[in-house]
């Protein structure tokens, strides 16, 4: 079976990709991941917060308000000591690109304009093949409009494509007021692909200090639906290509994802809980299943459920929501 792909205009050897994680942090990771068949590695992301810690404005921001709120003071990690240095980063992207045959696609997270998105620049001439813009935001404020956050988000990604010439895409959130023509601003921005989506990280309450902590909760295979539903609405009216992420578990969410229209999937959660060899697994689980319903190639398969291609195209809209609620029935031992 023929599982190769292209993504971002790269060739990748099949659609799986070791999204932005703590796999890609050594050169030992990214080799790993090559060797258990990653299609791809997207490296872990470089914070602007990382680049920009010893400017002023930083330290406003990060501390504007904390004298009402004396927890917040802690809340930041160390910036100094997070993950590695912007030139440890560089420097793993280039021994990345001489140790490896596959692509290797750098990753910025950043919310705002400014001096950090040189780094672009850099991490294109260390080597990567691509550049994924991860726009990790919360807008907090009552007075900014939605409008203000999704010309936040285009004027990044405009300052970015101004600075290099290698693919860049665009990892974004699912919770914009209308996503479709959110994504399709983006694709006419010049964005060459979109990541849909970004899982928000949400804090916790630690009852015993009184504390408000960072809680990391992993993906589960429910969390698929969302990006789904969404690849498969966009495409072939967005013209981009389509990372799918989240939710990703086993062969059957890969086969799904391509079928709604995705170039790629990625991957960590499953990685992270049942080890890199998973990806062995899934693309050998994938071809059995190809070769037992005579497909072909994932170029076959792509899009071949997407909204435009389905018999039912409402089921990916309102209509829908009538049609699931009318199908629950109650079970008799629980509602005696």
């Amino acid at each position: 079976m023929d599982l190769s792909t292209t993504y971002l205009g790269l060739a990748l050897k099949n659609p799986i990709v070791a999204s932005a994680s703590p796999m890609s942090k050594s050169l030992n990771g990214i080799r790993a991941l090559e060797d258990h068949g990653a299609g791809a590695v997207v490296m872990y992301s470089l914070f602007e917060e990382q680049i920009n810690h010893e400017s002023h404005a930083l330290d406003h921001y990060l501390t504007y308000g904390t004298e009402s709120y004396g927890e917040a003071l802690n809340y930041f990690p160390d910036l100094g000591h997070y993950n590695v240095g912007p030139y440890d980063y560089l420097n793993l992207i280039w021994q990345a690109k001489r140790a490896v045959d596959i692509p290797i696609i750098g990753s910025l997270n950043g919310v705002s304009t400014g001096g950090w998105i040189e780094y672009a620049k850099k991490i294109e001439d260390a080597g990567a093949d691509a550049l994924e813009l991860n726009i990790y935001y919360i807008p907090t404020d009552p007075a900014m409009t939605g409008a203000a956050v999704e010309e936040m988000y285009l004027n990044v990604l405009r300052d970015v494509k101004r600075s290099v010439r290698i693919p860049v895409a665009v990892k974004l959130s699912p919770y914009f007021s209308s996503t479709a023509n959110m994504c399709y601003r983006l694709a006419a921005s010049g964005a060459n692909g979109l990541v849909l989506f970004n899982r928000f990280y949400q804090p916790d309450f630690d009852l015993e200090n009184l504390e408000v902590v960072p809680h990391l909760v992993l993906s589960d295979p429910n969390e698929l639906r969302l990006p789904l539903r969404w690849v498969s609405i966009l495409y072939g009216r967005v013209h981009a290509d389509f990372a799918l992420t989240s939710g990703v578990h086993n062969h059957v969410d890969v086969i799904k994802a391509i079928m709604g229209g995705a170039n790629v999937v990625m991957l960590a959660s499953e990685l992270l809980h049942n080890g890199l060899n998973r990806v062995d697994e899934i693309l050998r689980s994938m071809q059995q299943w190809m070769e037992e319903n005579e497909y072909e190639s994932a170029t076959q398969m792509r899009g071949s459920m997407s909204q435009q291609h389905v018999a039912e195209p409402a089921a990916f809209e309102r209509a829908n929501y009538m049609k699931v609620l009318g199908s629950w029935r109650p079970d008799p031992s629980v509602m005696r």
